[in-house]
């Protein structure tokens, strides 16, 4: 007989907290340094090397500043809870976990298929923003590769009079660009999942290298640019609103929902928990450090950028090279080096995008609810080295064939919904297993985690309807794979029926 109340079985906290100490798993080799760096790593990125000139220019012009604030709002509540599971759940599995241990398998599945949208469709969106900063670099140095292959056959243009018309969303729209794959996006993903199959020591070594330059680029760009900032740029601060729904108060949140995927790499820090030396003092470290620093970046850009270069202009795929190219031969030789930090940048996105997402199988692998292929561990590299190829192989597919628009949007949502999870996980958690140590406790999360799930919420309005539309049909894809595998083979599932469930 069906029990509805067996979707809600929970993974004892005794026992995850077992499973991070197993010694047949990953090996643990990242300290606080790493993870602060692969946090900012993945923070660092498309966000502030695209998204943001894209976001000014289309929703929020200089107000682009306050989308950065609600956004680093709303990570700063869903960091403290993920701070304080990470620290008190130390195991692979990120939100998946965190869900499993709090409002059980079912939900647990939602996350981890949520977290699959938001990681694999990150990785690949960017990889087509590397993709344009690599074009335009070897342009520079007179190599030209031809306009067909480096960028996607069709873009999307959402009809604005279909509702929620789901029909309509998914196949009117699609209009043919000429071009045949985005080659270098698909090259870029090939190497980082060959690199990230040979080893996580080396991956956070090659990490922290390029995460070193494009500080250096960043903090540069920023020495220069504060002196030739322009205060009739940001005049007006707060766009007028006009008729297409762009500019004014709303367009500043649907600004904050887009680009809120620049600040999604804070919580890939905690899919490395169980390679972690000592993830109870340092995940905490990484997570919060990592957004902190970030976010301050973030607004800094956005200000010296918008205020260098009026936010019309900057609807670009490289919009702090245009920024330098504004202001005179003087400092062109920034441009080169913006270009190589951004590059560089990109790369270590995609990479820890990519670290994160295996992990994210391998957890639910482990649990039954993917098939055992998935949790298969190198015994040399000691790595989830079937899910890092599965991975790299469809997110080279993903970045070939698709716009960034299209996709960072997705990843946004997706992202959205699983911090808005995680938030309410902390609370739940504290009333149904108050007893637990937490070496981080979240201060105040009678306060922290429901402000974290409603500023989470009212980005995700702030997303357009085909985006939603998109968002649940992937939810529907997942439950259905969930009622036909997981389920069945669920190892909480197995013992429940066996009279050993919780």
């Amino acid at each position: 007989m069906f029990q509805a109340m067996n979707l809600f079985k929970r993974k004892s906290i005794s026992e995850l907290q077992a499973e991070s100490h197993s010694e047949h798993g990953l090996k643990r080799a990242l300290g606080p340094v790493n993870l602060t760096a692969l946090g900012i790593g993945a923070i660092v990125g498309a966000g502030i090397f695209v998204l943001t000139g894209q976001a000014a220019a289309k929703y929020a012009g200089p107000a682009i500043v306050y989308s950065f604030i609600l956004a680093g709002i709303a990570c700063a509540f869903a960091g403290l809870c993920y701070a304080e599971l990470s620290a008190m759940i130390p195991i692979s599995g990120s939100a998946y976990t965190y869900g499993y241990a709090t409002m059980g398998e079912f939900v647990a599945w939602i996350i981890g298929w949520d977290l699959i949208l938001e990681y694999l469709f990150a990785a690949s969106t960017v990889a087509v923003g590397w993709s344009g900063y690599v074009v335009s670099f070897l342009k520079d140095m007179g190599i030209v590769i031809p306009a067909q292959f480096t960028g996607a056959p069709y873009n999307h243009i959402a009809p604005t009079d279909a509702g929620w018309n789901v029909w309509r969303l998914f196949t009117e729209g699609w209009v043919s660009t000429g071009a045949v794959l985005n080659v270098p996006a698909m090259i870029v993903v090939a190497l980082i999942t060959i690199l990230l199959v040979i080893g996580i020591t080396e991956s956070a070594t090659f990490n922290n290298v390029i995460v070193a330059i494009k500080m250096t680029v960043i903090l540069a760009f920023l020495a220069v640019g504060v002196c030739y900032i322009n205060r009739e740029n940001w005049d007006p601060f707060v766009p007028a609103a006009t008729a297409a729904g762009q500019f004014g108060w709303g367009g500043v949140l649907r600004a904050a929902g887009v680009i809120f995927f620049a600040y999604i790499g804070f919580d890939a820090v905690s899919t490395a928990a169980q390679e972690a030396k000592n993830p109870q003092r340092d995940m905490p470290i990484g997570i919060l450090g990592s957004l902190a620093i970030c976010t301050i970046l973030y607004i800094a850009v956005a200000l010296v950028l918008t205020g260098i270069v009026k936010y019309t202009q900057l609807n670009v795929p490289d919009p702090i090279a245009v920024a330098i190219d504004s202001l005179g031969s003087g400092v062109r030789w920034l441009r080169p080096v913006i270009k190589i930090g951004a590059i560089a940048g990109l790369s270590s996105v995609i990479l820890v995008m990519m670290l994160g997402q295996p992990r994210i199988f391998f957890a639910m692998s482990k649990d039954g609810l993917l098939p055992p292929v998935f949790s298969s561990v190198h015994k040399k590299f000691q790595t989830p080295w079937l899910a890092t190829i599965l991975t790299g192989t469809i997110a080279m597919l993903v970045a070939g064939l698709f716009p960034i628009g299209l996709l960072g949007e997705l990843v946004s949502i997706g992202t959205l919904l699983a911090f808005a999870i995680v938030c309410a996980g902390v609370f739940v958690l504290r009333f149904t297993d108050p007893e637990i140590p937490r070496p981080f406790r979240t201060p105040m999360f009678w306060l922290v985690s429901p402000l974290g799930v409603i500023f989470c919420f009212c980005l995700m309005a702030g997303l357009p309807l085909d985006t939603w539309a998109r968002l649940i049909a992937w939810m529907a894809i997942g439950i259905v794979i969930y009622f036909a595998y997981g389920r069945r083979h669920s190892k909480v599932q197995i013992r429940s029926r066996a009279g050993g469930g919780r």
